[in-house]
């Protein structure tokens, strides 16, 4: 089962049978560079993300799926 959150041009996905989190990163072409890597190590750094797979598209945009293990707490009690 899977589970989509969509906010602008960010796709988050939870895939429970694999226990991973998805964040889909779009860049139009028209953006720079580097903006787009400061996007990116500010997921990595803060959000624990990693990057999974990048794509340039012919155009010159891009698209960066990172991924997260979900992490799943045990009752003690």
């Amino acid at each position: 089962m899977k589970e989509h959150f969509l906010t602008g041009s960010v796709l988050r996905e939870r895939d429970y049978v694999r226990q991973y989190e998805y964040l889909v990163l779009t860049v139009g072409p028209d953006d720079s560079l580097p903006e787009a890597r400061r996007r990116l190590v500010e997921h990595s750094e803060y959000g624990k993300w990693e990057l999974e797979r990048s794509r340039l598209y012919f155009g010159g945009s891009r698209r960066f799926w990172l991924r997260r293990r979900v992490t799943q707490v045990q009752r003690t009690v």
